[in-house]
């Protein structure tokens, strides 16, 4: 049995979840478990559906094409059928993300879509789409200094003063080879998230942050082109809350788990707090330095 604590949660999974940080002796109770088990191939003529989905009040079932069905369950299990000829490896990318995902949807956690770090005991959040370099830059961030908090999954809870704080999430950074030799990690690559595929698991350079921090800011990550100017930039309150549900991470399953009051209070609660800006940037990295060193002047310039 492997033990891990991924997103602030004990997790005991019959398999090797190759990204996540290993715990050298079990929990007491685990909060999680994963295990290999056959897996319904529907939920039944009660569940809403969706192109490789299927919900219930309790459970959400996954279909990866070609290497396994998932059932979530109740925010305390996950379930995993591989496909002939699919690899466990393979699976747990899987489980790891869009399946761990769901689970603290169920829990009824905030999960953004996106990385986070840490400077003077305080977090700033990066969203945005698949592809947008929020892990590279996180990346480069840590190069200059930075905590490493998160990567993709960004798990929020609220404390007794209604204040947002981020969950550290056990896992590695996961990087493109591209990333990997333009910010000089050649050293901290570990294996490959995927087979078949150049990204890979990346030790971030510096420590990983172990306790849950304040989140200071949120940051919108947005390719420079007509009309968007390369910046950072402040939206309104109403873009604000619209940007919560936007970067939440499986938005569209978000919304049918998570209850309209949930979702406004959790978005009352973050607007308590938290600002969020518009940060635009050219894709590559010939400017990559600049973003960051602009980056953490807007992030120190927030606490004055």
């Amino acid at each position: 049995m492997h033990n891990y604590l991924i997103s602030g949660l004990h997790v005991s999974s019959e398999m090797e979840l190759p990204g996540a940080v290993g715990q050298s002796s079990p929990p007491p109770v685990a909060d999680v478990s994963v295990r290999r088990a056959a897996v319904p191939t529907s939920l039944g003529d009660g569940a809403e559906r969706g192109p490789n989905w299927e919900m219930d009040a309790r459970t959400v079932l996954l279909r990866i094409p070609r290497l396994a069905r998932l059932l979530i369950a109740q925010g305390r299990e996950i379930v995993v059928e591989l496909h002939p000829g699919a690899t466990e490896q393979d699976a747990s990318a899987y489980v790891l993300g869009t399946a761990f995902g769901i689970l603290l949807h169920q829990r009824g956690t905030l999960v953004l879509h996106g990385a986070a770090v840490a400077r003077n005991g305080e977090a700033i959040a990066i969203c945005g789409q698949s592809g947008a370099g929020k892990s590279t830059l996180a990346a480069a961030l840590c190069r200059s200094g930075a905590t490493f908090v998160t990567d993709d999954i960004c798990a929020v809870t609220f404390n007794s003063d209604r204040r947002p704080l981020v969950i550290p999430d056990g896992r590695r950074l996961k990087l493109w080879q591209e990333s990997i030799e333009k910010l000089d990690f050649a050293e901290q690559r570990g294996d490959a998230v995927r087979a078949g595929f150049e990204k890979y698991f990346v030790a971030p350079p510096s420590i990983m942050a172990r306790e849950p921090l304040p989140l200071r800011a949120i940051y919108l990550l947005r390719q420079a082109r007509p009309p968007l100017q390369e910046g950072i930039e402040a939206i309104d309150l109403a873009e604000a809350m619209a940007a919560l549900d936007r970067e939440a991470y499986r938005p569209v399953l978000r919304a049918k788990m998570d209850s309209i009051a949930t979702a406004v209070g959790q978005g009352a609660m973050m607007m308590g707090h938290v600002k969020i800006f518009r940060l635009i940037r050219p894709r590559g990295f010939e400017s990559l330095a600049d973003t960051v060193s602009a980056l953490l002047r807007h992030w120190d310039g927030l606490a004055q």
